[in-house]
């Protein structure tokens, strides 16, 4: 919030009286080790106001505090700036004094944002300081939200090439809230409707000529909107500044998050760039808080599928595994096997990467490559923590494999997700990262498996004939006799967005182990595992419950079709 150095900020706040020195070497610790900014670290842990840090940078700069709260404020002077500029300057003019105007600034000493408003209101200004929260307040009362993309991105447009194309990184690094520039209105409305249309991810992308924004709807991507190009380096700074992350590094990819409100919704944010060759390209995971955790009776497993599940992670010891690509919802059924074991008189840790819902009376721990906090590390430090249950967000290595299995192997069960296409292949990747079958065997308890399938919208889909090619793939699973059949396929109506699915649904299967499989496994011979698993499990195979929906109408066959792999069609 301010540009005067942290040590003259920290004299001005004791000497009014509003900060003790002792107070100030803990914020200056804690600004040294985060990177913030004095300033919101201590307005952050309550050890100063706004309005006290406001009145300490005047009385530091010698200018006049005005409190908008008692000025009247005419809004016809304040639009003598447009809402972009107002919002972008964090500046509202205040008077009319014939040679001069005043101007409430939130950070007075930025000289070169002065410079550009006296360029822009055709005089000299006389600054004053205003707080930003008040200043968001009279910005609220005094013009009118809009909420058209379109207008909003024309908006920065607009802004950007009054200043011939530079972006003022200094001057928009200052601004942390989420309604003080056209290009975070922008940001909001896409926020807002990716929510709407329950989007899972936001890709914004530079092309050639234009920022293309797409976003992942019940698994596939949907074009949204084109902006202007020019707009693109304003919303990557905005949105690594709302991140935490560097804005002057554009070579790397970075990750970061964060967590935004819109309406009602709290929604947290998972951001990820990579440069490309026309810019930095983003996308944003998003997670909707109040949607909470999926209860495991609605996810689509089999009433029999569910209860062999729900006893295998009740077991006392052991390790079960749920696998399938990435982002098949793994991690939201160990979360909702977590909420099924949570008790208070059970100690259940975690070690995720990333931590993405918030579960009480579990103790949650993310990793953090950077710092070497990695799996294996967090799980030594679990073993030392007298758990009772385990959830390992990923096993990605040997190392992390074999510090599960000992887990296991002492009496603690463990959770965790493995890249496998089936169920029955999980074993044979844990031989293939060097675990010893004997190893395997006397801890792993069972495999899930799992997809998502899309649910075609009840209100349009309509009847199908399927064609040969797909006739010769639905007899393979279901037989010849397709009498009963109620193909369907998708259509698009308003109430599915014109896409013609709606919501998506889990296709699972289970693989638990017994006598000949642990014999096998123990040999080390994942062909005969897999031959053997395969003939147990008949077909209650993910296969075939991705038929058998496309067979009574719920999806298509097409859909089915995509998320089996071992069929070739």
């Amino acid at each position: 919030m301010e540009t005067i150095t942290s040590s003259r900020l920290g004299t001005a706040l004791i000497e009014n009286g509003y900060l003790t020195q002792e107070k100030l070497n803990e914020a200056l610790s804690e600004q040294k080790r985060t990177g913030r900014m004095l300033g919101q670290v201590l307005i952050d842990s309550r050890d100063i106001t706004e309005e006290q840090m406001s009145r300490s940078i005047a009385a530091q700069q010698n200018l006049p505090f005005i409190d908008l709260l008692k000025y009247d404020v005419t809004p016809e002077i304040v639009r003598l700036l447009t809402e972009a500029q107002v919002r972008r300057f964090r500046a509202i003019v205040l008077e009319d004094r014939t040679d001069t105007y005043l101007v409430g600034l939130v950070d007075p000493s930025d000289l070169r944002a002065q410079d550009e408003l006296s360029s822009l209101l055709g005089r000299p200004i006389y600054a004053s300081v205003i707080t930003n929260d008040q200043f968001k307040k009279t910005m609220d009362r005094v013009f009118h939200k809009e909420n058209q993309l379109d207008q909003y991105a024309n908006e920065v447009k607009q802004d950007l090439e009054r200043d011939r194309g530079i972006v003022d990184l200094n001057q928009m690094s200052h601004s942390i809230d989420a309604i003080e520039a056209p290009v975070i209105k922008l940001l909001q409305t896409v926020f807002e409707e990716a929510v709407k249309m329950r989007a899972s991810d936001i890709h914004i992308e530079p092309e050639e000529n234009k920022l293309e924004v797409r976003f992942r709807i019940d698994g596939e991507l949907h074009h949204q909107f084109d902006a202007d190009i020019t707009i693109a380096p304003a919303l990557m700074v905005r949105l690594k500044l709302l991140a935490g992350l560097d804005i002057a590094e554009k070579r790397l990819p970075m990750d970061g998050r964060i967590s935004v409100k819109t309406g009602t919704e709290r929604v947290d944010i998972r951001m990820s760039t990579i440069p490309t060759q026309f810019g930095e390209s983003v996308v944003m995971r998003l997670l909707i808080q109040s949607q909470g955790l999926l209860d495991l009776n609605k996810i689509g497993m089999s009433p029999e599928l569910l209860a062999k599940f729900n006893r295998l992670i009740k077991l006392p010891h052991g390790i079960v595994l749920v696998t399938g690509p990435t982002g098949c919802g793994k991690t939201t059924t160990l979360y909702g096997a977590l909420e099924k074991l949570n008790r208070r008189n059970v100690k259940i840790l975690t070690c995720e990467d990333p931590v993405e819902y918030r579960i009480p009376g579990i103790r949650q721990v993310q990793v953090n490559e950077k710092i070497e906090l990695t799996f294996s590390r967090v799980l030594r430090s679990f073993l030392r923590q007298d758990p009772d249950i385990m959830m390992v967000g990923e096993i990605r290595d040997l190392e992390t494999a074999q510090i599960a299995a000992r887990a296991a192997m002492t009496g603690h069960m463990v959770l965790s997700t493995l890249h496998t296409n089936d169920a029955v292949t999980a074993p044979g990747r844990l031989l293939d990262m060097g675990v010893p079958g004997y190893m395997i065997a006397s801890t792993l308890l069972g495999v899930l498996s799992q997809r998502l399938l899309r649910l075609l919208c009840t209100y349009c889909s309509e009847p199908y004939n399927p064609t040969p090619k797909e006739l010769e793939w639905v007899k393979h699973f279901h037989g010849t006799d397709l009498t009963q059949a109620e193909f369907r396929q998708n259509k698009g109506c308003p109430r599915c967005n014109e896409i013609g699915f709606n919501d998506r649904i889990g296709v699972f299967e289970l693989l638990e182990m017994t006598a000949p499989l642990y014999e096998a496994i123990h040999k080390g011979d994942p062909l005969n595992f897999a031959r053997v698993a395969r003939e147990m499990m008949g077909k209650d195979t993910i296969e075939n419950q991705a038929m058998n929906l496309a067979f009574c109408g719920k999806t298509t066959i097409v859909e089915a079709m995509t998320v089996v792999s071992s069929v070739e069609f």
